[in-house]
């Protein structure tokens, strides 16, 4: 199988989930409607894919990780609802559509992230997560997912990018915000995926040094495409981050393609242990890694 069909077939799994998850959701219909325009309106769906890529490489069960890939998912798409805020970084667009402040108002788009965050952890934390022999793994994926996308992670992040907006920054704060903002939800999918696997704490380092690493390269990535990217293919405004800590603020656009350059290299060296059973997350890398080229 190669890479583009392997990422459409996992795109419909996870579309189906998501669907299947906002339909067992008891809400104001008005409520739902903008987490269902939120979630279900297009994206990567890189998080979930993730999670069940690692978990099929670590020989585990896809079915059992995709709770914790949507749910992840929903947690990414609350922070992205939250990011186009006026009060954030006042985006009218996403994906190519209006955001959803835009469409639902404000004080809407404001619960529809809060309910996509909350009922997140509902999912990680539901009965088929929970059994005996189960319920371990869950703690464990639940308390790495919250690492990921609270103060230590991608909310600690969002408050420094925040405050050093404007300001001279520095090359370690910038790699702070990074790793912290983005790296850290792209890593929790493939702690998850390990996780479900079973694999043991020296492969789940290596797991998580992949993870650390395309998640790094995919915000380096995203900052050269706010720069020379094309409007209609990103599907959201660009040369808005000129007040914010970026790669090439920082290092020039030559250097940040040489730094997503060697963190590919790197995640894909930390899972050559895998052999054949690996190929589509070096795929997966590699092809974050071609903007850079």
């Amino acid at each position: 199988m190669d890479l583009q069909t392997f990422l459409d077939e996992k795109r419909i799994l996870v579309q189906r989930s998501l669907q299947d998850i906002l339909t067992s959701i008891n809400a104001p219909e008005v409520l739902k409607e903008a987490m269902a325009y939120s979630l279900l309106g297009g994206g990567k769906r890189l998080r979930p894919i993730l999670a069940a890529a690692v978990c099929e490489a670590a020989k585990g069960p896809v079915d059992a990780v995709m709770p914790y890939g949507c749910a992840i998912e929903m947690i990414h798409t609350y922070s992205l609802i939250h990011d186009d805020l006026p009060c954030m970084d006042n985006d009218d667009l996403r994906r190519g559509r209006p955001t959803c402040h835009v469409v639902f108002g404000e004080a809407m788009a404001v619960l529809a992230g809060d309910a996509l965050l909350t009922e997140a952890f509902r999912v990680m934390a539901s009965t088929g997560n929970m059994t005996p022999g189960q319920a371990p793994i869950a703690c464990r994926i639940i308390f790495e997912v919250a690492r990921a996308a609270g103060v230590e992670g991608m909310v600690g992040g969002q408050v420094l990018d925040v405050i050093y907006e404007g300001q001279e920054g520095s090359k370690e704060m910038v790699e702070t915000i990074h790793r912290s903002k983005t790296a850290a939800l792209l890593r929790a999918p493939v702690l998850a995926g390990a996780l479900v696997a079973g694999v043991d704490d020296a492969m789940l380092a290596r797991f998580s040094t992949y993870g650390d690493c395309i998640g790094l390269a995919f915000q380096i990535k995203d900052d050269l495409l706010d720069v020379d990217g094309d409007e209609t293919k990103v599907g959201k405004r660009l040369k808005k981050d000129d007040a914010k800590q970026t790669y090439v603020k920082h290092y020039g656009i030559e250097a940040s393609k040489q730094r997503i350059n060697e963190l590919i290299h790197q995640a894909i060296a930390s899972i050559e242990c895998l052999g054949p059973d690996g190929k589509m997350l070096v795929e997966l890398a590699r092809r974050m890694g071609d903007r850079a080229s």
